[in-house]
């Protein structure tokens, strides 16, 4: 006899404005997955990978990923926000809190901050901002999304109070790591690998970051179990072969991942990131898809608790299959009716403050 035990996961109709969400299975954060992260994503940050630079600027051990935590908080929400997803659309108003370190548990819960029905509709937008804490209850993550959502029924729900978001996150309101000296810095700048600082960085500079990464359907399914991230869309290839796609999207936060790794290559000395202003997966992308990555610097400000340290305003971009350096790939075009567009071989664009040191004064 068959039965109902089993949830199918929310549907458009079964969320409502301001609903809160508490996400089940809390996740204690291991070595085991630090190390599996870099193993999937290739990134080689020293304050991620070694506990002895992590100690010297003042931390307790090395700090887990500022993406993997991200990852981890984002797999909780799955079952209840988006577990059957046409897509995850984008990302607003992403501020980094407490560092995490392996021993820590992480949980997570949501609060729904508005609908929208699509015109087809099949499905709906739902907006949620979702806060990560640890076993202490502090919080270590929070940001907002909207992410497009099948319906249950063909019934129409007259849902429209689509949020306003912020634009961004200010730059006043960007925090690191009080207790960071600059000789904590000057001790250990070589291990960074790099010479750039913060004050030679320029507004309206683009940095290629050379060579692309091809990402294997064994690398994002990986990366997708790591996380707990259940999406259907992601697992299943039964069900999406009747898809538009007719194949299982990748998830798009291991494109993120992917792409702030290679952007190690012209930020070595980066201390990690502060914020998201905003961030879309702005086409899929899919297991055998080459991704390469830019980035254009568009903002760089001082912050208000730390001398030593200052923000840059980072676009990064990330394409598939074609290399922006020898083929000259830009963010915009103009389309086939001469209106401004995406590339259509653009697949990342996050807009994310990053924590850069100073130049000190035997550095001038």
């Amino acid at each position: 006899m068959a039965t109902s035990r089993a949830t199918r996961g929310n549907f458009f109709e079964d969320f409502e404005t301001g609903q809160l969400l508490r996400h089940a299975i809390p996740r204690t954060v291991t070595e085991g997955d630090v190390s599996l992260y870099i193993a999937l994503t290739g990134d080689r940050r020293p304050v991620h990978c070694s506990a002895e630079v992590a100690r010297s600027l003042g931390y307790a051990r090395e700090r887990v990923h500022d993406l993997l935590v991200f990852h981890m908080v984002f797999g909780k929400t799955v079952g209840d926000v988006s577990l059957n997803a046409v897509a995850n659309l984008g990302y607003a108003d992403l501020r980094f809190g407490r560092p995490v370190y392996p021993g820590d548990t992480l949980r997570a819960e949501s609060e729904v901050l508005g609908r929208r029905e699509t015109s087809s509709g099949t499905s709906g937008i739902v907006w949620v901002r979702t806060t990560g804490l640890n076993q202490r209850d502090e919080v270590v993550l929070s940001y907002a999304r909207w992410v497009m959502v099948q319906k249950r029924g063909s019934a129409p729900t007259g849902a429209k109070d689509s949020p306003s978001l912020p634009a961004e996150v200010p730059a006043s309101e960007l925090h690191f790591h009080p207790e960071l000296e600059p000789q904590m810095l000057s001790e250990v700048a070589w291990a960074f690998g790099g010479r750039a600082r913060w004050d030679d960085y320029v507004v309206g500079e683009r940095i290629d970051h050379h060579g692309g990464m091809t990402i294997e359907e064994s690398d994002h399914m990986t990366a997708t179990r790591l996380y707990q991230n259940t999406a259907l869309v992601h697992f299943d290839q039964h069900a999406m072969a009747g898809s538009r796609f007719g194949r299982r999207l990748m998830y798009g936060g291991h494109v993120i991942s992917v792409a702030y790794a290679a952007a190690m290559n012209g930020f070595e000395n980066g201390l990690g990131m502060l914020a998201w202003n905003g961030g879309q997966h702005v086409s899929p992308t899919f297991a055998g898809d080459t991704l390469y990555a830019w980035t254009e610097i568009t903002d760089k400000q001082p912050l208000s608790n730390n001398d030593s340290v200052g923000a840059l305003r980072c676009r990064l971009v990330a394409a598939k299959n074609v290399d922006p350096v020898k083929e000259g790939v830009q963010r915009r075009i103009k389309d086939a009716e001469g209106k401004d567009a995406y590339d259509p071989r653009v697949v990342l664009d996050l807009d994310f403050w990053l924590a850069m040191p100073r130049k000190l004064g035997s550095d001038d």
